[in-house]
């Protein structure tokens, strides 16, 4: 009855850890990732140098245009996880980066780059994080995530993911596109 007891009184202390963004540095590179779960769905962003997403492009045999296209933008390894027991959705047009001026922007869509690159030739998609996507427990998907903003820029991203016909919101704080990467 006792260990009962203890349980109820840690449930809340355990709740609140599950949504404390965990960030973790590359001892190696300096490079930063930020990782959050909450109601079943975790979502990490993890920094990306542009010579890392060149060399993903160019070992594809894909057009120089195509890494060229993505001039002024961030990219950001993304994972999304369902960490639950049923299925959870997520649309990446709802979501935003919100920097520290407050001003809101868009990331740019699989589709919307897939749109860019077939007009540069190339018929490609797979690098950039699913768009609008249902999974199952213990299913995830990964991909580039693209705001546009400059190196040394810090923001916030929110983020939302519907579970049982409700919509949650949940946001990682204090993200930073690495300075000096930035697709020049």
């Amino acid at each position: 009855m006792r260990l009962v007891a203890a349980l109820l009184l840690l449930l809340p202390a355990l709740s609140a850890l599950a949504t404390e963004t965990i960030v973790t540095v590359n001892p190696d590179t300096d490079l930063k990732t930020w990782k959050k779960s909450d109601h079943g769905f975790s979502l990490e962003l993890v920094q990306l140098l542009p010579e890392f997403v060149q060399a993903t492009y160019s070992s594809r045999d894909l057009p120089p245009a195509i890494f060229a296209s993505m001039r002024g933008y961030c990219i950001f390894g993304t994972i999304a996880r369902n960490e639950s027991e049923a299925p959870v959705s997520y649309r990446v047009a709802d979501w935003r980066v919100v920097t520290t001026d407050g001003k809101k922007h868009h990331l740019r869509t699989k589709s919307q780059w897939v749109k860019v690159w077939t007009k540069l030739g190339a018929d490609f998609s797979y690098s950039i994080l699913p768009e609008d996507l249902t999974f199952d427990e213990g299913d995830w998907a990964q991909g580039f995530t693209t705001p546009k903003i400059a190196p040394g820029t810090r923001f916030d991203l929110i983020y939302t993911w519907r579970q049982h016909g409700k919509t949650y919101t949940d946001k990682l704080e204090n993200l930073a596109c690495p300075s000096g990467s930035g697709i020049r």
